[in-house]
């Protein structure tokens, strides 16, 4: 896949969708009122909004509007395509966001909206040139590193209930895709692996520290089942509710 331009006109009635790609819309006439994730903005004249892959968005423009909107192809083309400054547009692309065009930007967006950009050499060239230009208004260096605390915290006030990959992805600012990659490559462990070991690490305190039925502890930590939880924690531990109980037991005796 490569990355496709395309004019645009919106009018009063409201979109909101999600692609499994990320998208930046450039405004060229009127004002498109954006809404990505919960985070509103404006995409006016030689502005621009940052919808990252999955997103939910929402736009809908009252008295019409006209963007430049860029599909980015969700392979290695930009690694190709911009070298170094590559790192510096993957971070731009993960979190919605507004920025606002410099002069010679605004020129440049203005030459493509004239120009032949059905051609897939001037599609490819002028979003190359785009995202070189805007990567280097981009802060250098390694991108934030994940919030684990607040996201431990969360998990920890929720235990008891369903979690869900996106809710955490939503703390994060980030695409599911996106916060799935960076979560696995920040712990080594896949975030339904994570939400799984601090549950059962929340029952083997409670195994241990309170006296509350097996099937109570169960449900806390969010398991319908006694039987699967039973499961779960021996595979963690390598034994039983009942036998770790068993060994607290010896300790305290011993």
């Amino acid at each position: 896949m490569l990355p496709a331009l395309s004019l645009r006109h919106y009018s009063h009635e409201v979109l909101c969708h999600s692609h499994d790609h990320a998208q930046l819309v450039f405004g060229l006439t009127g004002e498109l009122q954006f809404e990505v994730e919960g985070l509103g903005s404006r995409v006016l004249r030689h502005h621009l909004a940052v919808v990252p892959a999955e997103a939910r968005h929402t736009c809908g423009s009252p008295r019409g509007s006209q963007c430049l909107v860029l599909d980015l192809p969700a392979n290695d083309w930009l690694a190709r395509q911009l070298g170094h400054h590559a790192d510096n547009i993957q971070r731009l692309l993960e979190r919605p966001g507004a920025l606002q065009l410099d002069p010679a930007q605004g020129q440049l967006l203005n030459w493509l909206a004239n120009g032949p950009i059905n051609d897939a050499v001037i599609a490819g060239q002028g979003a190359a040139l785009l995202l070189g230009s805007l990567a280097c208004q981009q802060p250098a260096g390694e991108a934030a590193r994940l919030p684990l605390s607040a996201l431990d915290h969360y998990i920890e006030q929720h235990v008891a209930h369903p979690l869900q990959v996106a809710d955490l992805a939503r703390l994060a600012g980030l695409s599911v895709a996106r916060f799935h990659a960076r979560f696995l490559a920040d712990t080594g462990r896949t975030p339904m692996e994570h939400i799984r070991q601090l549950r059962l690490q929340r029952a083997e305190q409670l195994l241990r520290d309170s006296e509350l039925p097996v099937g109570e502890i169960a449900a806390r930590v969010g398991y319908t089942s006694q039987s699967a939880f039973t499961a779960a924690l021996s595979r963690h531990l390598g034994m039983t509710p009942r036998q770790l109980r068993r060994d607290r037991q010896a300790l305290r005796h011993g």
